[in-house]
């Protein structure tokens, strides 16, 4: 499996005033490839069973699905891969027991978390929160555009900018070498969640042909 998508969704039920399922489907069809399930104050059965329903609906967009944390969840549902935290099984251990059968996203704030991801075998890395979110407050002050680069001159990793992300501030993102953006209410909040996916999907499209044109 490779990493062939740049918009990674993160769920909050929270965020949304539909149904979760319902609110991811509507972001696949404006374009989404990839979903982290990241319901944290979930009990497992209750867990497991949305899991099952977003892979459901992942499969039919042929989207990626990512699990928050649980990698028993993660295997229940044969999910595509895992997203790690600060405080959940190493990357390391993770790819010992599944070798590449799944993928490994790992959270990360500055430069040395990033690497140590790297070492530890992560597949890709979160980085943020880069602009002020609500979300990302317990993490401190945004880390900023400048962190961003000079993170991805010393990790060879995909690298999806994290928090505070909208319309506006995609090309900030890219711009500063990011392979992608991760988000939560920039896409499940909007009122027109379909719509607000497609426009970043837009976004990120002309962010690229700049790169190419500014001969990147």
């Amino acid at each position: 499996m490779k990493i062939d998508f740049n918009i990674y969704l993160i769920t909050d039920r929270h965020a949304t005033t539909l149904s979760l399922p319902e609110a991811v489907r509507l972001a696949l069809k404006g374009g989404v490839r990839a979903v982290q399930l990241r319901e944290k104050d979930l009990p497992v059965r209750e867990l497991l069973s949305l899991a099952r329903e977003l892979r459901g609906i992942t499969r039919e967009f042929g989207a990626k699905l990512f699990i928050n944390d649980r990698v028993d969840v993660a295997v229940a549902v044969d999910a595509d891969g895992v997203h790690l935290g600060g405080q959940s099984m190493p990357a390391s251990a993770v790819r010992k027991i599944f070798g590449r059968h799944m993928l490994i996203g790992v959270s990360t704030h500055d430069l040395d978390e990033a690497k140590r991801a790297e070492t530890e075998g992560a597949d890709f890395i979160t980085f943020g929160p880069v602009f002020a979110t609500p979300s990302k407050m317990k993490f401190g002050a945004p880390v900023g555009v400048e962190s961003l680069i000079d993170v991805k001159k010393q990790v060879n990793l995909p690298i999806f900018g994290l928090g505070g992300v909208n319309g506006g501030n995609i090309w900030q993102i890219l711009g500063a070498g990011a392979d992608g953006i991760a988000m939560i209410s920039a896409i499940l909040s909007a009122d027109d969640i379909q719509r607000a996916a497609e426009e970043m999907n837009r976004r990120i499209g002309e962010a690229a042909n700049r790169r190419i044109g500014e001969g990147e």
